[in-house]
């Protein structure tokens, strides 16, 4: 009998969100925002008031609210936590679908230069 899949954590969801984001490591905001959760084993779908969470982690790490690859991390995570098969997906995909269910496919405009950046939109 297949056994269910094992939980995906708050910190992996995080961890994957910002490597999709920012794969080449240079954002130091990111950096910070993963090491935030770094510890964090809680299985993502029992987190009480998930949103309340990342935007509190959001403001912590950028605070003016600036940095496009913070806002995208963002919606990346909580993307993946309403669709935690996704987490394996590649980082195309993954933020193609979360700009689809954060923006409803029109990111703020810092994000789509990102994006376009990025060969991903704009």
């Amino acid at each position: 009998m297949p056994r269910d899949a094992d939980p995906v954590s708050l910190a992996q969801v995080i961890r994957r969100a910002v490597e999709a984001a920012d794969p080449d490591g240079t954002d130091p905001r990111l950096g910070d925002l993963a090491q935030e959760f770094e510890d964090d084993d809680e299985p993502v779908s029992g987190v009480d008031q998930l949103d309340e969470v990342l935007a509190e982690a959001e403001l912590d790490v950028d605070t003016d609210g600036e940095d496009p690859a913070v806002a995208l991390a963002i919606a990346v995570a909580r993307y993946l936590a309403g669709h935690r098969g996704a987490v394996e997906a590649d980082d195309d995909h993954v933020i193609t679908q979360a700009v689809r269910w954060q923006w409803r496919g029109s990111a703020p405009g810092d994000v789509e230069d990102l994006l376009a950046d990025r060969g991903l939109g704009g």
